[in-house]
């Protein structure tokens, strides 16, 4: 089975983990995120000294610790959405009036995946194949969530404080998302899929001569479409 790609929790990086969750990939690093943060900051006080800089006003803001980012390795949502503009993709509320939160509201699965932060926490939620997955760093591994539970679960986010963001765009292709579709995952005790760090696989219950056959079909089905655009 190929793998789910899932960052298990260090220090505060959560924001990174999320990132990288929602892509599938090792695409961001901590220098990345502070770099994007740091610009931000750099915006802020440009804004803030067209007033003036011998102003009260601006005093106190350089004063003041970074909005965007921490030492902890905390980083705003701006900072979450900067890095996923570069991707083409971008964040609604998803309690907002916008049509497409509407639209996600009314059916949450048609969506393609959802960040929800609680303080400093922020986590993703995503669909790989035609399945949900909860990619939270604090878990163990990517845990798989049924189409009829995830209303339930957004909504229990909710209950428990989570500001939840829709997240719009194409997402970029990932092994994972190709495999789920041809081999779904199936769930096990309590619907977790164990993982052992960054890159587990998801430990579902297959065949594994069916698991091998499918991979070489996979394969094989690449090896076609590259013959084809020669």
């Amino acid at each position: 089975m190929e793998t789910i790609f899932h960052e298990k929790q260090e220090g505060s990086l959560c924001a990174q983990h999320c990132l990288n969750a929602l892509l599938q990939g090792a695409y961001f690093t901590p220098v990345d995120l502070a770099t994007l943060g740091q610009q931000m900051d750099d915006e802020e006080r440009m804004r803030m000294a067209e007033s003036g800089v011998d102003t009260d006003e601006y005093r106190r803001f350089l004063q003041q610790p970074s909005g965007n980012m921490d030492d902890s390795g905390y980083f705003s949502v701006q900072v979450i959405n900067s890095a996923l503009h570069v991707w083409g993709l971008e964040l609604v509320p998803y309690e907002s009036s916008e049509s497409r939160a509407v639209m996600a509201q009314q059916n949450p699965t048609e969506m393609n995946a959802y960040i929800c932060n609680y303080r400093d926490h922020w986590f993703t939620i995503r669909k790989l194949g035609h399945q949900w997955f909860n990619l939270n760093s604090l878990l163990k591994g990517p845990e798989l969530i049924s189409d009829t539970y995830l209303s339930l679960f957004l909504a229990q986010q909710q209950q428990e404080g989570y500001s939840i963001f829709v997240v719009l765009g194409d997402l970029p292709a990932c092994t994972a998302d190709e495999m789920l579709r041809l081999m779904p995952a199936v769930a096990g005790q309590g619907h977790r899929l164990g993982g052992r760090g960054p890159g587990a696989a998801v430990e579902a219950e297959q065949d594994p001569e069916l698991a091998a056959a499918l991979r070489i079909s996979l394969c094989d089905e690449r090896a076609m479409q590259l013959s084809l655009e020669r």
